[in-house]
């Protein structure tokens, strides 16, 4: 293994390590040697991808195993539709390997530069009351134990794991690669609109019923929402895309480069916030385009940021939005980002946010140089209130004992996660933290630190 002589950092800048060791496999056979070799030096390991997510789920100080290279597709069964990925592929890169079979993923988030296991191990989601995150399109997987075996996870071998290995948080292997259920290739009728708040408020089920995507951002101290309004249509429907001029305008000189000024102005002067944020939802929006699901979907996203997001049964989302605003309005707060409100259908994966219920999100961020303690900690209070469910790749603080009540098939994961990682190689401080320590010595520590 290879000395990183260096800091890791996440995209948002929540969380650090300096790891032991650094392996950056870029086969599945080396990855495998990788892991096996960790194993008998009795290290922890954990898989990195994109560094997306602001909690502590990717910590790796031990090995930490850079996915980049080990990326692209894998094969492709045209007749049913489902594609094998190596784990480290990002999910912008997924498109482009789709089209050549006339296949899309079903829905997205609104960032894809995560990779397709990360996406997966942590929860991400896109928006729309029929539609499940990321994780409900795996129909199979290959991951490394913590005992080093090679274990397949599909509908009909070890199907029992499925609802756990699709959302697996890193605490039962290392993933290989992963298979997904994909749909004919679509496009998106997008429209995006400033709107009273009030209004979208208090038509907000019947809003997300309505549309096939609706998700909406509010900047505190504004009366307005965003809506953003997705109709899916034939991948042979007419497009009418954003101009190449009009792409950049919109995202690359407004939503960064303007919003990059706009959050450093708001950290120096906090009383500047609300002004700003009355201009920003002047600027932003009000659009309407038709183009490649993918294009639609995603956004680019250059300010860096810090964000804690939680999961509410869907009849509980208008209130919860009601009274974080309430929230903001009463504490006084300065709040320069939007938050951002957007929906999911329940599914049966083990550890998902919307496992048996009808889901809706509440995300709040901070400017990643603003502190967002305080701002999380009291929305974090009110959202838990509304029967929330904290988003595993971002910032909260509920532990183990919080979360088994809110998981009806929470000891059935930890159950799988002692019996693929026996000796706990794939821990971590986060994975202790929200699913507790299991009944193990720790690993012992290498009685040198020289390179395998």
């Amino acid at each position: 293994m290879t000395r990183p002589g260096g800091l890791w950092q996440n995209w948002g800048r929540s969380e650090s390590v300096r790891p032991q060791f650094v392996e950056r496999p870029r086969t599945p056979e080396a990855l495998h040697r990788a892991v096996g070799a960790a194993i008998r030096r009795n290290l922890r390991i954990k898989p990195v991808g994109a560094g997306h997510s602001f909690s502590g789920v990717a910590v790796a100080p031990g090995v930490l195993l850079d996915l980049d290279e080990l990326s692209g597709l894998v094969r492709v069964d045209e007749r049913i539709g489902r594609v094998t990925l190596l784990a480290g592929t990002r999910l912008h890169l997924i498109p482009r390997l789709l089209a050549p079979y006339g296949l899309a993923m079903p829905n997205l988030g609104d960032i894809d530069r995560q990779s397709i296991a990360g996406a997966i191990s942590t929860g991400t989601h896109g928006t729309g009351t029929q539609f499940g995150g990321i994780a409900t399109q795996v129909v199979g997987a290959t991951l490394i134990t913590g005992t080093g075996e090679l274990l397949t996870v599909t509908e009909r071998e070890n199907a029992e794991l499925l609802p756990a290995v699709a959302l697996g948080l890193g605490a039962l292997g290392v993933l290989v690669d992963v298979t997904l259920q994909c749909v004919p290739a679509f496009v998106l009728q997008a429209v995006e609109r400033p709107e009273p708040l009030d209004d979208v408020i208090a038509a907000l089920t019947e809003r997300m019923a309505a549309a096939d995507h609706f998700e909406f951002y509010w900047f505190p101290h504004t009366d307005r929402a965003m809506t953003k309004t997705n109709t899916r249509l034939p991948e042979s429907a007419v497009r009418h895309p954003r101009s190449r001029g009009a792409t950049w305008v919109e995202d690359d000189l407004v939503g960064n480069g303007l919003h990059r000024i706009a959050c450093l102005l708001g950290h120096t002067v906090p009383a500047l916030v609300p002004p700003i944020n009355r201009l920003s939802v002047k600027v932003w929006g009000d659009r309407a385009f038709t183009d490649v699901s993918s294009r639609v979907f995603a956004t680019s996203r250059a300010v860096r940021f810090r964000e804690m997001e939680y999961a509410v049964p869907l009849e509980n989302l208008a209130a919860a939005v009601e009274a974080v605003r309430a929230l903001v309005r009463r504490r006084g707060w300065r709040i320069g980002f939007p938050i951002e409100v957007r929906s999911a259908a329940a599914d049966d994966l083990w550890l998902s946010t919307a496992h048996g219920r009808a889901t809706g999100y509440v995300a709040v961020h901070r400017y990643w140089r603003d502190d967002p303690t305080e701002y999380f900690a009291d929305v974090e209070q009110l959202l838990l209130e509304h029967d929330g469910r904290p988003h595993w790749g971002k910032m909260h603080t509920q532990d183990a004992a919080a979360l088994r009540a809110r998981y009806p098939r929470f000891d059935d994961f930890v159950a799988a996660r002692d019996r693929l990682d026996p000796e706990g190689r794939f821990r971590n401080a986060y994975l202790d933290r929200v699913l507790g320590v299991p009944g193990v010595v720790d690993p012992a520590e290498p009685v040198t630190a020289e390179p395998l």
